[in-house]
């Protein structure tokens, strides 16, 4: 069922894009914690060119229902460190 804290696009030509997941919440399709240095997720660095490049192609952390409330507390937290740091 979809709502605020889920959306499940089944008719993206990418979907599903994560496999084994019961339930894929897209509403974090672009993963909001992917530039965060302490990532709850599981992602994997790999060497191209001379980077160190984060991959996140196995992770479903932001895809999991169960998250959401994890995430949203992640990016509230980041939001308040930012103003407190710019003040």
């Amino acid at each position: 069922m979809n709502s605020h804290r889920f959306f499940e696009n089944k008719d993206c030509a990418y979907f599903p894009c994560h496999h084994g997941v019961k339930e894929l919440n897209c509403l974090f399709c672009f993963c909001p914690l992917y530039l965060r240095e302490n990532c709850p997720g599981n992602p994997v660095y790999i060497e191209a060119d001379g980077r160190r490049i984060r991959d996140c192609s196995n992770c479903v952390f932001p895809h999991c229902p169960e998250n959401y409330d994890r995430v949203i507390q992640l990016l509230s937290n980041a939001e308040q460190h930012q103003k407190t740091s710019s003040t």
